[in-house]
């Protein structure tokens, strides 16, 4: 028997109906499914073996977290929007069913997505490993205080930045924070990473486009309550010395694309009327 995996944002009442809707979808459809609220990991990574594809009911965040599920697995992921932009999903909340039933036809295709890898050493000793889909971010925290960070592009130096913060991007994330502090944008399914600097002060290097073979090491060289954010949605506290050394990830994530879906540049157009007509 078939089998598709969903999660859902517990906070949105149309990402609950989503879920009830694509349940009794699957039931009338001989296609077994399981559905958990995105916040809860343990049970997806749980569910996940066996399924065919996991589906995120939700907005870009619901969609970010199901995306760390999938990481270094086979399983592609499919976004239904159910939020407002929604520049990760490939299908609008009306489109559910029609979604699924291009699914169950076989009428979509895998797309790889470049992730990214950040490597925390700490001066502590400790060492952590994180990963990402759309970016990786060294930023000041809660007090209004820039930080200085050094940016490195492998063993060259880059620029030691007196900013909010440091975004290391995928392409699949320069739509996003990247974008908003002044990035290009890249194709999706290009390999490269974005260093965007946030709102730094007297910089010369805006955002560069590195190759995905280099590695971003970026150390807090002064700053209070320095954080790294990972998708925004992990957050922990960096200190003073602390590097993270960003790079792309040997794995990637699998996109669900459906046929006859409009074009990423035609969904540029759409989500935030970037390019004219």
């Amino acid at each position: 028997m078939r089998r598709f995996g969903f999660v859902y944002n517990p906070t949105n009442d149309l990402a609950q109906e989503a879920w009830d809707q694509a349940a009794g979808w699957c039931s009338a459809n001989g296609v077994a499914s399981w559905g958990y609220a995105a916040e809860d990991a343990g049970s997806i990574a749980g569910a996940l073996p066996g399924s065919e594809i996991l589906i995120s009911l939700g907005g870009d965040g619901t969609f970010l977290r199901a995306a760390a599920a999938v990481a270094g697995t086979a399983i592609p992921i499919l976004g239904i929007n159910l939020g407002k932009v929604g520049f990760l999903a490939r299908a609008e909340s009306f489109q559910l069913v029609d979604a699924l039933n291009a699914i169950l036809a076989g009428r979509w295709a895998q797309q790889e997505r470049m992730s990214l890898v950040a490597e925390v050493a700490r001066v502590s000793g400790a060492r952590e490993q994180l990963t990402a889909l759309n970016d990786v971010v060294v930023a000041r925290g809660a007090l209004p205080r820039v930080l200085k960070v050094d940016v490195a592009i492998g063993d060259s130096h880059l620029a030691t930045y007196v900013a909010d913060g440091i975004i290391v991007a995928s392409p699949t994330g320069s739509t996003g924070y990247s974008f908003s502090a002044g990035g290009p944008i890249l194709d999706p399914i290009s390999r490269n990473l974005v260093v965007t600097p946030i709102a730094a002060y007297l910089a010369t290097l805006r955002s560069v486009v590195v190759s995905p073979t280099q590695s971003v090491p970026c150390t807090v060289v002064s700053g209070e309550e320095a954080v790294i954010s990972v998708d925004g949605w992990i957050d922990e506290p960096l200190a003073v010395g602390d590097r993270v050394t960003v790079s792309a990830a040997a794995s990637p994530i699998r996109f669900a694309e459906l046929h006859g879906v409009a074009p990423f540049w035609d969904l540029v157009r759409q989500k935030v009327d970037l390019l004219p007509r």
